[in-house]
């Protein structure tokens, strides 16, 4: 018995790892969570049991499509101690905001056997799937990776987001699920010392088809996402490397169109 906690990758199923793939392939129970790309689970034997995610709140009086943390880790036990094989897909890499540590932890209290498989983040693969690199030689030596959605009943001396002190202390900024608040904390950051004129960027759907992504200034980005109608899954960058993008993103276009794969 042992229970798998893989990461899914960024969305584009070509960006799963080996390791992932393998284990999908072979898994008795799958439980995946929303921002799982379809075909990703196509990998998956078609008699493995799939289970969405928040579906296991269902018939505890829960609203529809709610499920507590504590419910996914009793899940994950559970099936584990059945002897089974279990994937625990998640979106991304299963330790960068996916709470793969907080599922690691019950199970390794649980006494269930478990191993972490990790998975391409978001977090540097979407912005690259949109030309730009989180560091550059000579521009950007340091990165930040900050959840822009923190949970709202965090209690006394949790860890929380200093958005003042982020203004000036990377030279990247990276804002997952953050797309809600980016007015707001585009404002904070130009009131604690970032520049009002930082290129920023906002990469929607990143590696899936319909991928969008809007540039601006850091002054003037919501108001650009807003008129372009952009919505979540978002990644945000922050940092002069998005001035990147124009000449990475056209010679990367370019060379998808000419190109034949392998093989």
């Amino acid at each position: 018995m042992t229970v798998y906690l893989v990461g899914a990758g960024p969305g584009d199923p070509k960006l799963l790892t080996l390791r992932g793939r393998e284990l999908l392939e072979c898994a008795e129970v799958v439980l995946h969570d929303h921002l799982v790309d379809r075909r990703v689970l196509d990998f998956a034997r078609p008699q493995a049991q799939r289970i969405y995610v928040r579906e296991l709140g269902r018939g505890n009086g829960q609203a529809p499509g709610v499920t507590t943390q504590d419910q996914i880790n009793a899940a994950l036990i559970a099936y584990g101690r059945q002897g089974k094989t279990v994937v625990r897909l998640k979106g991304g890499d299963p330790f960068v905001f996916g709470r793969g540590g907080e599922e690691a932890s019950a199970l390794a209290e649980a006494g269930v056997p478990y191993e972490v498989v990790p998975g391409v983040t978001s977090a540097v693969a979407v912005p690259a799937a949109a030309g730009i690199p989180v560091t550059q030689r000579g521009m950007a030596s340091s990165v930040a990776i900050v959840t822009g959605h923190e949970a709202p009943h965090k209690g006394p001396g949790a860890a929380t987001v200093d958005w003042a002190a982020l203004a000036t202390a990377t030279d990247t900024l990276v804002v997952l699920m953050g797309l809600g608040r980016l007015e707001e904390r585009a404002q904070t950051l130009i009131a604690h010392g970032r520049p009002p004129d930082t290129p920023a960027a906002v990469i929607a759907n990143g590696t899936w088809p319909g991928q969008r992504t809007v540039t601006g200034r850091l002054d003037e980005i919501a108001d650009r996402v807003a008129d372009a109608g952009l919505q979540s899954p978002a990644v945000i960058v922050v940092g002069e490397v998005v001035h990147q993008r124009d000449a990475l993103a056209q010679a990367a276009q370019a060379a998808k169109e000419t190109s034949k794969p392998c093989g």
